[in-house]
């Protein structure tokens, strides 16, 4: 091929379908658990967290929710991925065998939120959350009734591989998923480049903005002790259990379960087989959705 300005943008607009394509097409799960909640300024303060909405009587005037009580600030970040071609390889026509290259970077674009949402969870048990504890916690603080504050739990201990429980079934979800700016194909190819004339390549790569942060505790049990039927059974009655402030019942539930491949056997024993060990009736089968995520690993 020659190597001229037509040339390397027609190549550019080949390679930037390639990425689309596997973009596209690239499994993907971290919506199922987050709500997005775009970003337009380097960082988004989330003072509205710690405020479940609620019906009451009107008697009197209104009573206003302060939505400022809590600031959970979440900073964008930027992430890349790059790579470089030898100029004579598109001089010899030789392109075509960075195709899968550049597949390969659209799949791991499109499976980066993942990345990002998943592993927060595995972090939940020390990164804290809008309310300066863990997001996985025994001592979360509520306000009861009588005004007393109370410490509550969101968490199993143990020294077991973790799983999680979480309630994805509203407009809110447990996690946040923040992108600033999309995940773009670009390309550095301009003949009077530096690179190109130093080290006789053209470089392509992937740019993103975004962040991945906890959004409500309560919609979310984490737990260290073994996947088991009783254990299973107490963190779906926690999570069920919980309360807001005032003692109202938050009327959550445990609508998908979340482990790492090396549970996903114990889990599917749980939540997908209709017949349990002993070969009885499972009574746990299709009480939560599974999610087996290759991050937790």
């Amino acid at each position: 091929m020659l190597v001229n300005k037509p040339n390397l943008q027609s190549l550019f607009t080949g390679f930037n379908t390639k990425f689309n394509a596997a973009f596209e097409a690239a499994p993907s799960q971290f919506r199922l658990v987050s709500m997005e909640a775009p970003s337009a300024a380097r960082e988004e303060t989330y003072a509205w967290l710690g405020q479940f909405a609620r019906m009451r009587e009107w008697i009197g005037q209104r009573n206003i929710r302060n939505l400022s009580l809590h600031s959970y600030t979440l900073k964008n970040k930027t992430f890349e991925d790059t790579v470089s071609i030898p100029r004579t390889d598109i001089e010899d026509d030789k392109f075509g065998i960075f195709n899968p290259v550049v597949s390969e970077m659209g799949r791991s674009a499109a499976m980066h939120p993942d990345e990002l949402i998943f592993a927060l969870l595995s972090s939940g048990f020390d990164a804290l959350c809008y309310d300066g504890q863990p997001f996985f916690d025994a001592d979360h603080p509520r306000i009861q009734a009588d005004g007393t504050e109370v410490s509550v739990s969101n968490m199993q201990a143990g020294a077991e591989t973790p799983w999680f429980l979480l309630d994805c079934s509203r407009e809110i979800k447990p996690t946040i998923w923040q992108p600033r700016m999309p995940y773009e194909f670009q390309m550095q190819t301009d003949l009077g480049e530096t690179n190109v004339f130093m080290n006789d390549e053209f470089r392509y790569g992937v740019r993103a903005r975004a962040n991945a942060g906890f959004g409500f505790w309560q919609m979310a049990f984490g737990s260290k002790a073994t996947l088991d039927a009783a254990n299973y059974e107490a963190a779906r009655s926690a999570i069920a259990s919980l309360k807001g402030d005032n003692d109202r019942p938050l009327a959550l539930s445990g609508t998908h379960l979340v482990v790492p491949p090396s549970l996903e056997g114990a889990a599917r024993k749980l939540v997908v087989n209709t017949v349990n060990t002993a070969g009885a009736s499972n009574e746990w089968a299709g009480s939560a959705e599974l999610i087996v995520s290759p991050w937790l690993a």
